[in-house]
């Protein structure tokens, strides 16, 4: 009998490292290994998950010199095939080895990697022993039910358990121990018995067990709602790629078209995908879906623990959940069938991400998309520029909602100008209008982007900053804290009462940030039930829901926050709404300030009137005759965007051009700089030998010179062919070679220019 041929496999590893890897595929492994399970590989000096592409197209030659496949880790494949193809087409795109995106794709914590630890041998010499950590269990638990026709009942606790289940037919043990105490003996003496039965079954770890949930009844569509909704769903019936760009004013109804979108999809046996900006929208739309949807709804984000992630990303998989809702992570749901993708907020930055893979979830979503022939929904009051252009455009379908649901009225606007009133964090109408909407019962949201207590520390006899000495930033005290903090990497220290350079003990606390207004606010209103939403609040697990539920429910009255007020909520109570410092992101040296400006001011004036009482909105600012700021308190987007466009177009900046930003660091300075000269010189000399019509900006020290220890340099590419683009980086990473202590960033479409 002749001898099986070897199989060669490609493996994706999940490493910063380019292309896949070939492994031999012994015998005894073959029936097991089909492509999208998970194997475990010799790596080095290591062992490692990897994730089984397929068998390779390599020749035979070389084979022994080839490892092989130890072990296949899954009985079921975790990704399919249109999966890895979306994988790959991101690894392409984004410049990121396969294997990180397959490992970001697929839930935390499942793969095993091979650790050392020291042991004792038998003859008690210390010796290194390997194995194996991670890979997430899964969640079992024992259910107990009656058994007819037992000859003996126990008395006591024992007797009332059987009499419980008797009524509940069964139950989990941890229900059990909630009502009867610690009981695990009287369980057991009922299974001796023979009067009850114990089954170990899979559980999954659910975030909103202790959440309940009523119903509720589609709401009548405004004429407006009603041509977005039909043109949605026409697109759904003819089962193709549709993309749309859902443009309504605050408060205009856009969540209605979605869940009414999400319907049709349904009823044609499809399945949904809507993403939100930031976690703390998720409990509020949640429960907006539990109460329309009967059918299996998933949440992904990263304020779920690890188990609880596992737990949603199976049932998605085992096709239990239709409907998944999440955060940026949450377009890697591995969902069948999908009909519609809707993208909440989709001008957010926070769609971005920061580090590993630096991929933006708004724009992916157009990918998935389309490599399922699905619809695609854009929503927001602001959209980017680059929508609105690709939706005026023809690139995107354009819907508009124009007005208000029930014809309410948009909020009456007020500008004040705080330039010359130095010191006050409250200009005197600002004020009359928080105590006049306390007396009249109504709630107040006050806005301003700084978190803490005071954005600097400066001494009045050497003038000194009080900075991080890891970073090129200053330090933001915290008063809660006592502590100065960096808000880039975590550094912090008590709060000095002598200069640190000059030993003077005159220190003044300058800046304004969210405790602080806090603490104002308390002292100018001492009736008034006072809170904040910052990151500094909100942590730990429920910490959003719990500061917005107290707004919800009225238990607040003036509500402080930073830009997570701004996203998104509906709260029928809120009359006023105060912007504390409207132009604090108009000077960042990005191009996109002026934008985001427009975008967050629009964003939290949105959020008054959406009740039956009128709203106000009284915006502070030092920039009062700024385009960004007059469009806003006139709610005149299509003004803005006039204005916008034509300084894009004169820049040559998105959507007249794509960008590339390239970020070389390195703890040495001139080692930074000479690395990052190095690698401009490459890049212009590529450029000119392939003839691209590719700009090569730099190197610059980055607006954030100093980052976590590393000093940044910044090199900056801009072309208008994205295909120019990736060809001119692909030559260059091929040549380009620094120090290991040099590090390299591509940032493809970057979001954020610091």
């Amino acid at each position: 009998m002749p001898t099986p041929s070897p199989q060669i496999v490609e493996v994706a590893i999940p490493l910063p490292l380019e292309g896949s890897f070939h492994y031999l595929l012994p015998e005894r492994l073959q029936d097991q290994a089909t492509p999208g399970k998970r194997v475990l590989v010799p790596f080095g000096r290591r062992k490692l998950t990897g994730y089984l592409l397929g068998v390779a197209s390599a020749a035979a030659d070389g084979i022994g010199e080839l490892k092989e496949v130890l072990e296949v880790l899954d009985e079921e494949p975790l990704f399919t095939a249109p999966e890895l193809e979306f994988y790959r087409w991101i690894a392409s795109y984004y410049l990121h080895p396969l294997g990180e995106v397959i490992k970001m794709a697929l839930p935390a914590g499942i793969n095993l990697v091979s650790r050392y630890r020291c042991e004792k041998g038998e003859d008690g010499t210390p010796i290194m022993r390997e194995y194996l950590s991670g890979g997430k269990n899964v969640r079992t638990e024992r259910f107990y039910r009656v058994l007819p026709g037992s000859a003996e009942r126990p008395r006591g606790k024992g007797g009332e358990i059987l009499d419980f289940l008797a009524e509940q037919g069964e139950s989990p043990a941890g229900a059990l121990r909630e009502r009867f105490g610690a009981c695990s003996p009287q369980l057991n003496r009922l299974v001796e018995l023979g009067a009850a039965a114990c089954d170990e079954r899979e559980v999954y770890r659910d975030p909103f067990r202790a959440a309940s949930f009523g119903h509720d009844q589609p709401l009548p569509l405004n004429p407006g709602q009603r041509e977005a909704y039909d043109r949605i769903a026409a697109a759904l019936a003819g089962g193709s790629f549709s993309p749309f760009l859902l443009h309504g004013v605050t408060g205009s109804g856009k969540t209605e078209v979605y869940l009414q979108s999400i319907a049709a999809a349904l009823s044609a046996g499809k399945t949904a995908l809507v993403l939100v900006p930031e976690i703390a929208l998720t409990p509020q739309l949640v429960g907006r879906f539990k109460r329309r949807f009967e059918v299996g709804i998933a949440v992904l984000h990263s304020g779920l623990s690890d188990g609880e992630r596992f737990d949603e990303w199976r049932r998605i998989r085992r096709g239990e959940a239709c409907i998944v809702i999440g955060a940026r992570s949450a377009l890697f749901a591995p969902l069948e069938r999908l009909g519609i993708v809707v993208v909440d907020e989709e001008h957010e930055g926070s769609y971005k991400q920061s580090e590993g893979v630096r991929y933006n979830a708004r724009d992916l979503s157009l990918v998935r998309g389309k490599l399922a022939q699905a619809v695609v929904v854009l929503g927001s009051a602001t959209p980017l520029i680059t929508s609105y252009h690709a939706a005026m455009n023809g690139r995107l379908g354009y819907l508009h909602l124009p007005s208000r649901v029930r014809e309410l009225p948009m909020p009456e606007t007020v500008m004040l100008d705080a330039r010359g009133q130095k010191g006050l964090t409250f200009l005197p109408p600002l004020v009359d209008a928080i105590r006049e909407n306390l007396e009249q019962k109504g709630q107040t949201l006050l806005f301003l982007n700084r978190r803490g207590f005071a954005t600097y520390l400066v001494c009045h006899d050497c003038g000194q900053v009080l900075r991080c000495p890891n970073c090129e930033v200053t330090l933001t005290y915290h008063r809660g804290k006592g502590r100065h903090v960096c808000h880039y990497c975590d550094y912090s220290l008590a709060a000095p009462t002598l200069c640190p350079t000059c030993g003077g003990g005159e220190i003044t606390l300058l800046g304004r940030g969210t405790e602080r207004v806090e603490e104002e606010v308390q002292e100018l209103f001492p009736e008034a039930r006072v809170s904040r939403m910052d990151r500094d609040t909100t942590k730990g697990r429920g910490g959003h829901a719990r500061v917005l539920k107290a707004l919800e429910d009225g238990s607040v009255d003036i509500l402080i926050g930073t830009q997570m007020i701004a996203k998104g909520h509906d709260f029928p109570g809120v009359t006023l709404v105060g912007v504390v410092s409207a132009d604090a992101s108009l000077n960042l040296p990005d191009f996109r300030s002026s934008e985001r400006t427009f975008q967050l001011v629009t964003q939290v004036m949105g959020r008054a009137g959406r009740g039956d009482r009128p709203g106000r909105v009284m915006v502070q600012t030092l920039a009062p005759e700024h385009y960004a700021l007059t469009c806003a308190v006139a709610h005149d987007f299509e003004g803005f965007y006039r204005e916008e466009i034509a300084f894009r177009e004169e820049v040559g900046y998105p959507p007249f051009a794509h960008l590339v930003a390239m970020t070389i660091s390195s703890i040495s300075n001139p080692q930074a700089e000479k690395a990052a000269e190095e690698a401009a010189r490459q890049l212009r000399g590529l450029k000119t030998e392939m003839r691209m019509r590719v700009e090569v900006l730099g190197p610059v020290t980055a607006p954030l010179g100093k980052v976590r220890g590393r000093f940044r340099w910044q090199i900056l590419l801009k072309g208008r062919e994205r295909s120019e683009l990736h060809r001119l980086l692909a030559r260059f990473r091929a040549g380009y070679t620094h120090p290991s202590t040099v590090r390299v960033v591509i940032d493809v479409d970057p979001v954020e220019m610091l």
